[in-house]
């Protein structure tokens, strides 16, 4: 099963559309994530349309529009693995130890807010996942977003993807 994590598209705040080297993973993926700060409800539209499963939550720039249609967490197995999403951890200073006392029952957590990638695995096997913007670097090198593989009911192959600059 092939996910594609996305998080932070700030449309059309930051860019006037996502990049097409992510609208090409859409097809690709079995599961689309999205953790939030959408900004837009087209970018909602565009990937509830083109993904064969979308999760999605709401982020603290997403105004009423987008919170009347996206939950702040969002929970799913699959393949065996329970997922969730959500926008806000807080700082990265212990974030493992937050995160795995605020969602015990969970295997990986989808993040964003940062825009800072964040790969990481807290005491207890919580897998921490934040595939940074496709729009917006902030102070990072590169734009990004993130795919993974479930093999076997296991997180494998995790890839952070770089977006040229532009």
């Amino acid at each position: 099963m092939r996910l594609l994590l996305i998080s932070d598209t700030h449309l059309p705040r930051r860019a006037k559309r996502l990049p097409q080297a992510l609208l090409a993973e859409l097809p690709r993926a079995d599961v689309v994530f999205h953790a939030g700060d959408w900004v837009d409800t087209d970018t909602l539209d565009l990937l509830e349309s083109r993904s064969r499963r979308l999760i999605g939550v709401y982020g603290n720039n997403d105004g009423p529009e987008l919170r009347a249609r996206l939950p702040e967490v969002a929970y799913a197995e699959l393949d065996g693995l329970r997922f969730g999403a959500v926008h806000e951890t807080g700082s990265a200073r212990g974030r493992e130890a937050r995160c795995a006392a605020r969602f015990p029952d969970l295997d990986v957590l989808v993040f964003g807010h940062s825009h800072i990638p964040w790969d990481s695995t807290a005491p207890g096997g919580l897998r921490l996942l934040n595939p940074g913007s496709p729009t917006d670097r902030r102070r990072q090198p590169y734009r990004t977003y993130m795919t993974a593989e479930i093999e076997g009911g296991a997180l494998a192959e995790v890839t952070l993807h770089r977006l040229p600059q532009g």
